[in-house]
């Protein structure tokens, strides 16, 4: 099977990664799909398995870990795993596409070393952690102590910025969107 190429984006929670995302996959053009994470965290609000991420068991998320099937996999806080399952690429490519990832930032840099040569790996970045801690407010989907795990998280995810392809700094929606636009258009022309 030939490999697509893989679009790798990377942020602390709250950055607009997801945002960023949604618009490339509206691009026709770029014959995007969405890569679905398996993760064993319960689902928010309407997810649904296999649409928003495959919900797994702790013991099914194990098991797949010993049977390796995961292209990564990381536990992201203790007792909660995410990772990308190699079917999933596999899918996404025998349908003739490219795979979009929106992932944490260890997932995302182990999915650049396990495809070097057809990842393109991009950091999106707020202004200020103040304005990041302002977003997860405002999304209203995690208590205050969450918010504050993912700020204490988002001061060592800032750090291994450098690690990536790109950094695109979200200040302005609009102006970041052409950025990643720019981006993927070049990488995937190349």
């Amino acid at each position: 099977m030939k490999q697509g190429k893989c679009i790798v984006f990377s942020a602390p929670s709250g950055s607009g990664k997801t945002t960023l995302s949604k618009h490339l996959l509206d691009q026709d053009d770029f014959k995007l799909e969405f890569s679905i994470s398996a993760t064993t965290r319960p689902p928010r609000g309407n997810e649904q398995h296999g649409k928003d991420y495959y919900f797994l068991t702790q013991e099914e998320f194990k098991a797949k870990i010993a049977e390796a099937a995961f292209a990564e996999y990381e536990e992201v806080y203790p007792g909660m795993f995410y990772g990308t399952l190699k079917s999933e690429l596999e899918r996404i490519w025998e349908r003739g596409k490219n795979v979009l990832f929106d992932i944490d930032v260890v997932g995302g840099l182990n999915i650049k070393k396990q495809y070097p040569n057809n990842t393109m790996a991009v950091f999106v970045k707020t202004p200020n952690i103040a304005d990041l801690k302002a977003r997860l407010q405002l999304r209203a989907t995690d208590t205050e102590e969450k918010i504050a795990m993912r700020i204490a998280k988002a001061e060592t995810e800032l750090e291994r910025a450098v690690d990536f392809d790109h950094i695109v700094l979200n200040d302005k929606l609009e102006t970041a969107k052409q950025d990643v636009q720019e981006l993927v258009f070049n990488f995937l022309n190349q």
